[in-house]
Protein backbone atom coordinates (compact mmCIF):
# COMPACT_ATOMS: atom_id res chain seq x y z
CA UNK A 1 0.00 0.00 0.00
CA UNK A 2 2.81 2.43 0.77
CA UNK A 3 4.30 1.62 -2.59
CA UNK A 4 1.14 2.71 -4.47
CA UNK A 5 0.87 5.90 -2.41
CA UNK A 6 4.50 6.68 -3.18
CA UNK A 7 3.93 6.04 -6.86
CA UNK A 8 0.87 8.28 -6.93
CA UNK A 9 2.66 11.03 -5.05
CA UNK A 10 5.62 10.74 -7.45
CA UNK A 11 3.31 11.13 -10.44
CA UNK A 12 1.59 14.08 -8.76
CA UNK A 13 4.97 15.74 -8.12
CA UNK A 14 5.92 15.33 -11.77
CA UNK A 15 2.60 16.79 -12.88
CA UNK A 16 3.16 19.84 -10.66
CA UNK A 17 6.80 20.35 -11.65
CA UNK A 18 7.41 23.59 -13.52
CA UNK A 19 7.58 23.18 -17.25
CA UNK A 20 9.57 25.78 -19.13
CA UNK A 21 7.20 27.83 -21.24
CA UNK A 22 8.17 28.12 -24.86
CA UNK A 23 6.70 31.16 -26.49
CA UNK A 24 6.67 31.05 -30.26
CA UNK A 25 5.08 34.02 -31.88
CA UNK A 26 5.13 35.45 -35.38
CA UNK A 27 4.65 39.21 -35.30
CA UNK A 28 5.30 40.40 -38.82
CA UNK A 29 5.69 38.89 -42.29
CA UNK A 30 8.64 39.70 -44.53
CA UNK A 31 6.34 41.80 -46.72
CA UNK A 32 4.95 43.61 -43.68
CA UNK A 33 8.46 44.38 -42.44
CA UNK A 34 9.46 45.63 -45.90
CA UNK A 35 6.53 48.07 -45.87
CA UNK A 36 7.28 49.13 -42.29
CA UNK A 37 10.98 49.78 -42.92
CA UNK A 38 10.81 51.10 -46.51
CA UNK A 39 7.34 52.64 -46.74
CA UNK A 40 8.27 54.67 -49.82
CA UNK A 41 9.53 51.64 -51.81
CA UNK A 42 7.38 50.37 -54.67
CA UNK A 43 9.37 47.19 -55.30
CA UNK A 44 11.95 44.89 -53.75
CA UNK A 45 14.42 42.72 -55.65
CA UNK A 46 16.02 39.82 -53.79
CA UNK A 47 19.83 39.77 -53.87
CA UNK A 48 21.76 36.50 -54.08
CA UNK A 49 24.36 36.68 -51.33
CA UNK A 50 27.47 34.82 -52.34
CA UNK A 51 30.78 35.64 -50.69
CA UNK A 52 34.16 34.45 -51.83
CA UNK A 53 36.65 33.33 -49.16
CA UNK A 54 38.37 36.72 -48.93
CA UNK A 55 35.05 38.59 -48.57
CA UNK A 56 33.84 36.15 -45.91
CA UNK A 57 37.06 36.61 -43.94
CA UNK A 58 36.79 40.40 -44.19
CA UNK A 59 33.15 40.37 -43.04
CA UNK A 60 34.02 38.03 -40.17
CA UNK A 61 36.90 40.26 -39.06
CA UNK A 62 34.80 43.43 -39.26
CA UNK A 63 31.69 41.99 -37.58
CA UNK A 64 33.43 40.22 -34.71
CA UNK A 65 32.10 37.24 -32.73
CA UNK A 66 28.79 35.88 -33.98
CA UNK A 67 26.04 33.66 -32.61
CA UNK A 68 24.83 30.86 -34.86
CA UNK A 69 22.81 32.16 -37.83
CA UNK A 70 20.27 30.05 -39.68
CA UNK A 71 19.52 32.13 -42.74
CA UNK A 72 20.13 35.60 -44.11
CA UNK A 73 18.23 37.11 -47.04
CA UNK A 74 18.65 40.52 -48.65
CA UNK A 75 16.65 42.70 -51.03
CA UNK A 76 17.28 45.96 -52.82
CA UNK A 77 14.49 48.48 -52.17
CA UNK A 78 13.48 50.73 -55.06
CA UNK A 79 11.17 53.64 -55.70
CA UNK A 80 10.88 53.66 -59.47
CA UNK A 81 14.45 53.26 -60.72
CA UNK A 82 16.00 54.84 -57.61
CA UNK A 83 17.78 52.51 -55.21
CA UNK A 84 16.64 53.45 -51.70
CA UNK A 85 18.76 50.91 -49.86
CA UNK A 86 18.78 47.31 -48.71
CA UNK A 87 16.39 45.26 -46.59
CA UNK A 88 17.65 42.22 -44.65
CA UNK A 89 15.99 39.32 -42.82
CA UNK A 90 18.26 37.35 -40.53
CA UNK A 91 17.86 34.60 -37.95
CA UNK A 92 20.18 34.35 -34.96
CA UNK A 93 20.19 32.04 -31.99
CA UNK A 94 18.78 33.63 -28.85
CA UNK A 95 19.28 31.53 -25.76
CA UNK A 96 17.84 28.28 -27.11
CA UNK A 97 15.96 29.06 -30.30
CA UNK A 98 16.06 31.32 -33.32
CA UNK A 99 15.03 34.98 -33.44
CA UNK A 100 13.97 36.27 -36.86
CA UNK A 101 14.43 39.99 -37.35
CA UNK A 102 14.59 42.52 -40.18
CA UNK A 103 16.61 45.67 -40.61
CA UNK A 104 16.85 48.29 -43.35
CA UNK A 105 19.92 50.18 -44.47
CA UNK A 106 19.76 53.21 -46.74
CA UNK A 107 22.21 53.83 -49.60
CA UNK A 108 24.67 55.58 -47.29
CA UNK A 109 24.77 52.66 -44.84
CA UNK A 110 22.55 54.27 -42.18
CA UNK A 111 20.33 51.78 -40.37
CA UNK A 112 16.63 52.12 -39.79
CA UNK A 113 14.76 50.74 -36.80
CA UNK A 114 14.80 46.99 -36.31
CA UNK A 115 11.70 44.79 -36.59
CA UNK A 116 11.29 41.43 -34.83
CA UNK A 117 9.40 39.07 -37.12
CA UNK A 118 9.39 35.91 -34.97
CA UNK A 119 10.42 35.27 -31.39
CA UNK A 120 10.57 31.69 -30.11
CA UNK A 121 12.11 31.99 -26.63
CA UNK A 122 10.50 31.72 -23.20
CA UNK A 123 12.33 34.86 -21.98
CA UNK A 124 13.64 38.04 -23.54
CA UNK A 125 10.68 39.01 -25.71
CA UNK A 126 11.20 42.56 -24.45
CA UNK A 127 13.46 43.11 -27.45
CA UNK A 128 10.23 43.74 -29.34
CA UNK A 129 9.81 47.00 -27.43
CA UNK A 130 10.15 50.07 -29.63
CA UNK A 131 12.60 51.62 -27.15
CA UNK A 132 15.07 48.77 -27.67
CA UNK A 133 14.53 48.37 -31.44
CA UNK A 134 14.85 52.11 -32.09
CA UNK A 135 18.40 52.10 -30.70
CA UNK A 136 19.50 50.93 -34.17
CA UNK A 137 17.72 53.74 -36.03
CA UNK A 138 20.19 56.20 -37.55
CA UNK A 139 23.33 54.26 -36.61
CA UNK A 140 25.98 54.20 -39.27
CA UNK A 141 29.24 52.28 -39.20
CA UNK A 142 30.39 49.38 -37.09
CA UNK A 143 31.98 51.71 -34.53
CA UNK A 144 28.42 52.76 -33.56
CA UNK A 145 27.01 49.23 -33.23
CA UNK A 146 28.66 47.93 -30.09
CA UNK A 147 26.60 45.87 -27.66
CA UNK A 148 26.60 47.32 -24.16
CA UNK A 149 28.06 50.63 -25.33
CA UNK A 150 25.86 51.82 -28.19
CA UNK A 151 23.08 49.24 -27.99
CA UNK A 152 21.94 48.80 -24.40
CA UNK A 153 20.92 45.54 -22.80
CA UNK A 154 17.53 44.68 -21.33
CA UNK A 155 17.66 42.76 -18.03
CA UNK A 156 16.29 39.28 -18.64
CA UNK A 157 16.95 39.52 -22.37
CA UNK A 158 20.74 39.71 -22.40
CA UNK A 159 21.45 36.97 -24.93
CA UNK A 160 18.63 38.08 -27.23
CA UNK A 161 19.92 41.67 -27.17
CA UNK A 162 23.53 40.66 -27.64
CA UNK A 163 22.93 38.13 -30.41
CA UNK A 164 20.62 40.37 -32.44
CA UNK A 165 23.16 43.22 -32.11
CA UNK A 166 25.93 40.90 -33.29
CA UNK A 167 23.73 39.83 -36.19
CA UNK A 168 23.17 43.46 -37.19
CA UNK A 169 26.94 43.98 -37.04
CA UNK A 170 27.31 41.06 -39.50
CA UNK A 171 24.77 42.67 -41.82
CA UNK A 172 26.53 46.06 -41.62
CA UNK A 173 29.89 44.42 -42.39
CA UNK A 174 28.34 42.40 -45.22
CA UNK A 175 26.83 45.54 -46.71
CA UNK A 176 30.15 47.37 -46.42
CA UNK A 177 32.09 44.58 -48.15
CA UNK A 178 29.64 43.41 -50.82
CA UNK A 179 26.57 45.60 -51.31
CA UNK A 180 27.69 49.21 -50.83
CA UNK A 181 27.29 51.26 -53.98
CA UNK A 182 29.15 54.49 -54.65
CA UNK A 183 27.05 57.50 -53.73
CA UNK A 184 26.16 60.04 -56.41
CA UNK A 185 28.29 63.18 -56.24
CA UNK A 186 26.76 66.01 -54.21
CA UNK A 187 25.37 68.85 -56.28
Amino acid sequence: MNRSILSLSGVAALALAPVPAVVAADYLSVEGAQKALFAQADRFEEVALSLNAAQKQTVTTLAGPQPPHRSLRAWRAFKGDELLGHFFVDEVLGRQDMITYAVAMDRSGRLGALEVLSYRESHGGEIRSSAWRNQFDGRQGLEHLRFGTDIKNIAGATLSCEHVTQGVRWIAALWQVTLRTPMEPAT
